[in-house]
């Protein structure tokens, strides 16, 4: 069961609030993020098990205020050897977010929230 995992969504907040973004277009963001994040952990036995009860699958998401705050997080998170996937929309090559790959809770706060 998957009630003790969690992945993390971090979405850029400038996209809609300076780059005037429809909610929508920064939605697509995280949901472009999300589905590489299963596709390239699919394997992995965490995000098998984050899977193996679709309807109790936890996400908590969070806002890097731009794309220095978000592309600092990325290197926090490699250094640290969190598994994740920063999205970068093409072909602008403009970062928009990252999603890490289903951790305990704890790792996932240790990794993220404290950061952002």
């Amino acid at each position: 069961m998957s009630t003790n995992l969690m992945q993390y969504v971090v979405v850029r907040g400038d996209l809609a609030k300076v780059l005037n973004w429809t909610t929508g277009a920064v939605i697509a963001q995280a949901c472009h993020a999300s589905s590489a994040v299963m596709h390239l952990f699919h394997d992995d036995p965490i995000m098998k098990q984050y899977t193996s009860d679709l309807d109790k699958m936890n996400k908590v998401v969070l806002e890097a205020p731009d794309e220095n705050s978000l592309k600092q997080l990325t290197a926090e998170l490699l250094e640290a050897e969190v598994d994740h996937k920063l999205w970068v929309e093409q072909p602008e090559n403009i970062p928009t977010c990252l999603v890490t790959k289903p951790y305990r809770k704890e790792i996932g706060r240790a990794s993220c929230r404290e950061r952002v």
